[in-house]
């Protein structure tokens, strides 16, 4: 009777959790403005080849900086190049190397973080590594980076995740030590379970919340820095559409064909405003220290009323 009564009390408290989630999740504003402008961003990303009206780099030296019509909905560049077509496929190049950066970022960061948690030796090597790299300022060390290894769309996803390992393994590291000191892992080390299992099956999902919040964030600092160094000549290598690269072939005409600058400008400010309302809306939606009073108190009142119902049942 009494492991029945524990048992409806875990699904309920799950239940209630769950539609706490969700009606936190539907009354987030910023996580929902996220989410719209995330899967515009997602299905810009996909269908840029279908979606471009030209080849993105298709020249027409008669048409060259030509104002925006129904022809070129964003006008054309110094080459005649439809800039529609290029945000689109820019966009699309960008939002490419900030995923797979910031997806192997979180992974070795992950790793990382929890190793060095759980080992007092590992975690002074490499916290050291670690306090090394983010010592230097994001884009000095991303234009040294890709200064040795040369410009291409592949050694810019694996500059990038190097430059944003330290701040994920940091974020990591931190959730891990908190729940390394839980009573459910002294248990665990209790009945003889390896370190292993304890790391991947105990205290790794305990960092997932904090994993995903600090993952969205380097999404939007890794379009951010690759635009930069693309402006700057280090990122993705011209003729290859990025927004970066286009703001750098625009500035040297900006008054006189302001569409080259200004298109590609809102394509970057919407992309890195959607991945951080998304980031700061997951953050709200998974830190428990944020959670809305009233949601928490609702919560309490559904499993107070089991708990008295278990009461009736067993007085009776």
């Amino acid at each position: 009777m009494v492991k029945r009564q524990q048992a409806e009390a875990i699904n309920l408290y799950k239940l209630a959790r769950r539609e706490q989630l969700l009606q936190q999740a539907f009354t987030n504003t910023r996580l929902l403005w996220g989410s719209l402008l995330a899967i515009l961003l997602l299905v810009v990303a996909l269908f840029a080849p279908w979606l471009s009206t030209y080849k993105p780099l298709e020249v027409d030296i008669v048409n060259r900086l030509a104002g925006p019509s129904t022809q070129h909905l964003f006008g054309t560049d110094n080459f005649g190049r439809d800039v529609f077509s290029r945000v689109l496929h820019g966009l699309r190049n960008s939002v490419q190397v900030g995923f797979i950066a910031s997806l192997l970022a979180s992974a070795i960061g992950l790793v990382v973080g929890l190793y060095a948690a759980m080992y007092r030796w590992l975690d002074q090597l490499l916290m050291r590594i670690m306090d090394a790299l983010f010592a230097f300022p994001a884009i000095l060390l991303a234009i040294a980076i890709m200064a040795a290894l040369g410009a291409s769309m592949l050694n810019l996803m694996m500059c990038l995740a190097i430059v944003f390992i330290p701040s994920v393994a940091r974020i990591v590291r931190s959730s891990a030590v908190v729940a390394k000191q839980q009573a459910y892992i002294e248990a665990q080390r209790a009945i003889g379970s390896s370190d292993t299992r304890m790391i991947w099956q105990h205290i790794m999902p305990n960092t997932l919340p904090a994993l995903i919040v600090q993952g969205s964030f380097v999404f939007a600092e890794s379009i951010i820095v690759e635009a930069a160094l693309s402006f700057l000549g280090a990122g993705i290598p011209a003729p290859t559409p990025s927004l970066g690269n286009q703001l750098s072939e625009g500035k040297m005409f900006i008054f006189q064909s302001w569409w080259m600058t200004l298109f590609p400008g809102i394509a970057l400010i919407v992309a890195v405003l959607a991945v951080y309302l998304l980031g700061d809306g997951f953050r709200d939606l998974l830190d428990p220290h944020t959670a809305k009073k009233g949601h928490a108190k609702a919560l309490y009142k559904r499993l107070s009323g089991l708990n008295q119902a278990g009461k009736e049942g067993t007085a009776s």
